[in-house]
This record gives structure tokens, sequence and C-alpha cells, in this order.
């Protein structure tokens, strides 16, 4: 990993949406809608975040979902110029401590089973794989991992 880099992370909001929405088609061959990610803002379910860099710029996004006791991460995105400097880690982190304490059961999530790096990274948060969807991903067609993190509690 490079230098680490000093991020700002907060709720993602309306003047984020823009950045977001050009983040979201640099990294994904089939990406979500500005539009999309307006909705989810709406959504009392879901909780999106930025990463600032110094500058205020959107360095990444992190999206989760939760039902009940259950979170599913719904996509963590990043700068390219900004891989492999903790703004993944730093993202998940605030999800790994919000599920801890809103005692959720588990965090789980999909990523292709290609991507080696995003995969190490949740294996070092304590995600293990569970299970395989076949051709989940399209352009290029990709089975994705279903990975977990379960949280135990004191009764």
């Amino acid at each position: 990993m490079s230098e680490p880099m000093r991020v700002r992370v907060e709720p993602m909001t309306a003047e984020h949406l823009d950045e977001v929405a050009a983040l979201e088609r640099v990294c994904f061959p089939d990406p979500w809608s500005r539009n999309l990610f307006a909705e989810t803002l709406k959504n009392d379910l879901s909780a999106y975040l930025v990463a600032l860099d110094e500058g205020g710029r959107v360095a990444g996004y992190a999206g989760l979902t939760v039902i009940l006791d259950e979170g599913s991460i719904d996509n963590i995105a990043v700068r390219p110029d900004c891989r492999r400097r903790g703004v993944a880690a730093r993202l998940l982190q605030v999800f790994l401590d919000f599920a801890r304490a809103n005692r959720l059961a588990f965090l789980t999530l999909e990523v292709r089973a290609s991507n080696y790096a995003a995969i190490a990274l949740y294996g070092s948060r304590g995600f293990r794989a569970v299970g395989r969807r076949k051709k989940y991903y399209e352009r290029p067609e990709e089975d994705a991992l279903i990975m977990t993190r379960t949280f135990e509690y004191e009764t």
C-alpha cells in the first residue's frame, strides 16, 4: 500500500451526486445512474458515505442497506488515483463499526471473483467467502463471490 490518504468520511448528499456518478462510470462497466444514487439517498434503509480528499473532492464512496439485523454492502468504489491508500478500508471500517454498534448479525457483499485486491481487503476484515453467484456480472461475464462477516454478541 502507498502512503495512507487523509480523507474525511461523511454521509453522501445531493451535492456529491455528480462526482459519485462520474466515479461510478470510471469504476464499473454497468454503472448505476445519478438518479439511482439520488433515490438511495431517500431510502431510510440505506446509508451512503463519501470519503473526501483534502480538497473536498470525492475520493471514494460506499453504500449499505440494512433490513432488520442484516446488512448488505451495495458498493464500494475508489478513484483510481486514490487506490491502495486506505480509502476503501476506511469506508469499510465505518460500516463494520455501525454493524457492531447496531448489533447486526452479519454484513454481506458480492465481489467479482477476479477482484483480488478487494477480496484481500474484505478477508483482512473478517469476511469469508460463503458462496458464488454464477455469471452474476456482465461485461465481462464473471461469477461473484458472496462474502459475509458475522458478528457475535454477549447475551
